[in-house]
């Protein structure tokens, strides 16, 4: 189905030209109708479907004709990285109208942002805690709100910003359109739809399965020997785009560092680096600076980087919802892309997961050559790079 077809404002049509969209997603095709004929909408759908393209055209549609530069949609999002992203999507499909958006988060001092809403802006994309600041110091008022869009609000509920958007709601017009995006759906998502939402169609995409354009390997490997062996990968694969995940900060460090001394272009992102670092690692990994980021978590979601070939899993992600978050990075826009994930003798369980939502036996392979006898050193000792636990 071609844009054209949804009767979009021809500014917008430019717009999705200029973006490179030809033909809709599924979740463009379901999701943009009824977007715009002002119902409530919950969507689930996996990362990299297009979604936000799904709810950005139907708003700036919707806004084209009253631009009065007081805030009309709010969109909110779980993490800085992905309310820039977004921001930057709003940005490219509604070059050819004068309508205004600006993004509020937290980790920046917020006097631009603030230099931005005294200007008037008819879309805010918002992370929850800078929003509800800047409402509290008067900087912010949803009086005149049309439209609200609560994007990925399963990862919300994970960083703990309900009670946040609870608050948020609050403070909004009754009278609304409310569209909720998620990627899995738990009961306290459900709750919180019934209570927010009029009468919401459901829209359900793919969900909680991975994109059939990423082909799944497993590389069993024991611990001691994992930095050893993604290196040995890394010298033999097209190292142009890869993502490597793992599973706290200081281990994203020191492997970030590890690989440097090969002489590759590498940046890390994580939770220890500030808003102007991350900014500057994702624009590097963008533009090719870099062809190489080790990230926790905290990329996994709204790291719109269609050119990704590799996601290597360092570690196994503890739940098949976060393995799909993070592979959602590669495979994207109908491209083809790899996952590696390295596995150790206890991570049985969520592989037998893995398994069961990909629906076959994923491939075991070994690296030629690699020597995996090496014993772990004598003098190694508990240290808290080995320890389970989420840090981003």
């Amino acid at each position: 189905m071609s844009f054209k077809s949804f009767d979009l404002d021809t500014g917008l049509l430019a717009g999705t030209d200029r973006a490179g969209y030809e033909v809709a997603t599924p979740v463009q095709e379901k999701v943009i109708p009824r977007a715009m004929s002002g119902r409530d909408l919950i969507v689930t759908a996996q990362t990299g479907t297009g979604k936000t393209a799904a709810f950005v055209l139907p708003i700036l549609h919707k806004l084209l004709n009253k631009e009065c530069r007081s805030i009309r949609a709010l969109i909110v999002t779980p993490t800085r990285e992905l309310a820039a992203q977004v921001h930057r999507d709003i940005n490219e499909l509604k070059f050819r109208t004068n309508l205004r958006s600006t993004t509020v988060y937290g980790g920046v001092s917020p006097n631009m942002q603030v230099k931005a809403l005294r200007r008037g802006v008819d879309i805010l994309v918002a992370c929850p805690g800078r929003l509800l600041d800047l409402m509290n110091r008067g900087h912010v008022t949803l009086k005149g709100l049309d439209i609200m869009v609560l994007d990925e609000a399963d990862r919300m509920l994970d960083m703990g910003f309900m009670p946040d958007i609870k608050r948020i709601v609050s403070k909004v017009p009754a009278h609304r359109q409310t569209m909720l995006f998620s990627a899995t759906f738990p009961r306290e998502i459900e709750m919180l739809a019934k209570k927010i939402l009029n009468n919401p169609v459901r829209i359900s995409i793919g969900v909680s399965c991975p994109a059939n354009t990423v082909s799944h390997s497993l590389f069993p490997v024991a611990q001691h020997l994992k930095s050893k062996l993604l290196l040995r990968i890394l010298d033999n694969t097209d190292t142009n785009s890869v993502l490597v995940f793992t599973r706290t900060k200081r281990r994203a460090v020191r492997l970030a560092d590890q690989i440097e001394r090969r002489k590759y272009k590498v940046t890390s992102l994580h939770g220890d680096r500030s808003q102007a670092q991350r900014d500057a690692a994702i624009k590097g990994f963008r533009n090719g600076r870099y062809n190489i980021m080790v990230a926790t978590d905290i990329a996994a979601r709204g790291l719109d980087i269609e050119h990704i070939s590799h996601v290597i899993n360092f570690d196994i992600p503890d739940t098949t919802d976060d393995y799909i978050h993070r592979i959602g990075r590669t495979g994207r826009a109908r491209k083809s892309g790899a996952a590696f994930t390295f596995t150790t003798s206890g991570d049985g369980k969520i592989v037998r997961k893995l398994e069961s939502i990909i629906g076959e036996k994923i491939q075991r392979k070994t690296v030629k050559d690699f020597d995996y006898s090496i014993p772990k050193p004598r003098n190694s000792y508990s240290s808290p790079y080995n320890k389970r636990r989420i840090s981003a």
